[in-house]
């Protein structure tokens, strides 16, 4: 028999507590209807807190001639024309408005002399328009919308772990989930759905995402829901982090090391981003920067720990301690290193997930009614390269429209079809998977870090990534085995099972679709096809057969409208890179 359940009536759930998530609960609230926020991770410590670096908005206060046009050539060629036009126009266009208004509400972004939201360069931007708070504005970004939202009296859940979105003749009527505590299961009934989940970079071994966080949840909600995920082998790797100790490995340090005149070396001395990129040198795009990393550590010109050194030793101790302090308490916090004085060993982590669910540009509704996606879970801005600073404008714009969205959509239902099966069948997969087992979570889901690293990773080809499929299928098959164990306060095992379900499905969309596209571009570099292909741009769409088995489409990237190719084609070009932050 299974386990008995709460049940939680809303107008629209949200699934993620983080920047995304919040924003659209912002909006549903303001806009008179009930709203409640659910997440695995404390509410202040989502992964938002963790973006530094700054938000885009081309608001032209430090370089006037700045403009949204601008930013839509920067971020579509940038993302190798294969984002959507008409996400990124909209991102483009509203970010201006969304960076003033949380402005307004506290966030408090740094000032210029004049008094006006200080702007600064970050990596293939033309100008100066990423707005900043010091070095934590994620997590000032995190708070006020935090604030916001507890004094619109919007509840937020912690600890839940939604196991499965909720359908019924291709609509959505809630979702299930078990604390991660307390092992309590809920049933939440919604009008509309809003998956603000975040990303799947967690299932590679080297990356900067958190234990327990990033492991693909949204990506395999969608997909047995019955949606469709997009550009699921474009994920980007930041070229610099940190090696040792093994429980931080891949933590990153910031681009504004190379920035602030930082400078990459390999075990002969050689300032190898001259090979690479000679007009940018460091301050080339990640893409770039950490393919260059990637190659000198994989051709024997790496250090003795498997990476690359970054030095920034020339810089006065007192500037260094000025412009990174963070940095500077990290290696000295985890490796008792003096950055000033000593060179920092480095190599890329998986940082970024471009790819994401399949949603409609303006709306981000899938293809089931009443579900929708937004944040890093959604596909289709990044195209295969992010852009620094994107990312927090885009929880922010698109946290709005969808939750103006799924409000229209609440207000507006005229019936709602529910299933008991569907709700009972939910529990019970609960209960399938506790049980005694031969096979140890934790080395499982460690055997699928290492297989993503080591045949998904930076530089992939048809024997690596053929292989990668191969042992990802056996892992699959022993998972059937997992030992999950429970108690009355231990529920550890059964968060460990549904991370590995989700990394598996998250792995296989990733590595089916980096096989089928037989080009280099961007984040997605095949070392058996090096060159882009010029004639042909498109994206690959994966998506559960009827059979549960993952399969994949072909869809050309729709041509540019006559305004936005006039935009691309008259865009500025960068003349000088001195001095330019990037993070």
């Amino acid at each position: 028999m299974s386990k008995e359940y709460n049940t939680v009536i809303t107008n629209v759930l949200v699934i993620g507590a983080g920047g995304a998530g919040l924003r659209a609960a912002i909006e549903i609230s303001e806009s008179g209807l009930s709203v409640l926020v659910i997440g695995k991770r404390d509410k202040s410590d989502s992964h938002t807190s963790l973006a530094a670096g700054g938000i885009n908005a081309a608001l032209g206060n430090i370089d006037p001639q700045d403009s949204w046009q601008q930013h839509f050539a920067d971020t579509y060629l940038e993302g190798y024309c294969i984002g959507q036009p008409e996400i990124i126009e909209i991102m483009s266009k509203e970010s201006p408005d969304l960076v003033r208004e949380i402005d307004n509400w506290g966030a408090n972004f740094d000032r210029a002399n004049n008094g006006s939201i200080d702007q600064r360069y970050f990596g293939a931007h033309t100008y100066r328009r990423t707005c900043y708070t010091a070095d934590c504005t994620g997590k000032t970004i995190l708070n006020t919308l935090l604030k916001k939202a507890s004094d619109l009296n919007i509840p937020i859940k912690d600890t839940k772990y939604v196991t499965e979105i909720l359908v019924e003749k291709n609509s959505t009527f809630g979702a299930f989930s078990f604390d991660i505590n307390s092992g309590e299961r809920t049933l939440y009934l919604a009008d509309a759905v809003i998956l603000a989940t975040g990303g799947h970079t967690r299932i590679w071994k080297k990356s900067s995402s958190r234990k327990d966080e990033n492991t693909g949840d949204g990506i395999f909600l969608a997909l047995k829901a019955g949606c469709e995920v997009v550009d699921m082998e474009m994920v980007q790797f930041h070229p610099t982090g940190m090696l040792f100790p093994n429980e931080i490995a891949g933590t990153l340090v910031t681009e504004a090391v190379r920035g602030e005149g930082g400078k990459l070396f390999n075990n002969l001395g050689e300032r190898f981003m001259s090979k690479y990129d000679p007009e940018r040198l460091e301050l080339s795009t990640r893409d770039r920067v950490a393919f260059a990393n990637y190659s000198e550590i994989i051709n024997g010109r790496g250090t003795k720990n498997g990476g690359v050194f970054l030095d920034i030793t020339h810089i006065k101790k007192e500037e260094i301690i000025k412009k990174l302090p963070s940095i500077y308490k990290q290696f000295i916090e985890y490796q008792m290193l003096d950055i000033s004085k000593e060179m920092m060993e480095v190599a890329p982590t998986a940082h970024y997930s471009m790819g994401g669910v399949l949603v409609s540009p303006a709306e981000h509704s899938t293809n089931i009614n009443g579900l929708f996606a937004c944040g890093e879970v959604a596909g289709g801005l990044h195209g295969a390269n992010r852009l620094g600073g994107n990312s927090l404008a885009e929880i922010l714009v698109f946290g709005k429209k969808v939750g103006q969205a799924a409000a229209h959509f609440s207000k507006n239902i005229k019936s709602h079809n529910r299933s008991i099966n569907a709700i009972n069948l939910a529990n019970k997969n609960i209960d399938k998977l506790i049980k005694e087992g031969e096979e140890i979570g934790r080395k499982l889901e460690f055997e699928i870090q290492d297989l993503m690293w080591n045949y998904c990773g930076v530089v992939r080809d048809r024997e690596k990534l053929t292989h990668g499929l191969s042992k990802l299928k056996s892992i699959n098959e022993r998972f059937s085995k997992i030992d999950v164990r429970v108690s009355k306060n231990n529920y550890s095992d059964l968060v460990v099972a549904h991370n590995i379900r989700c990394a598996i499905y998250s792995a296989e969309a990733s590595i089916k679709s980096a096989l089928i596209r037989e080009e280099s571009i961007g984040s997605h570099q095949r070392s058996d096809f090096p060159s882009e292909n010029t004639k042909k741009k498109v994206n690959y769409i994966c998506f559960l057969s009827k059979d549960s088995t993952m399969s994949i489409r072909e869809e050309i990237c729709l041509p540019l409208g006559k305004e936005l190719d006039n935009i691309v084609n008259s865009t500025k070009k960068i003349k000088s890179f001195v001095g330019k932050l990037i993070e």
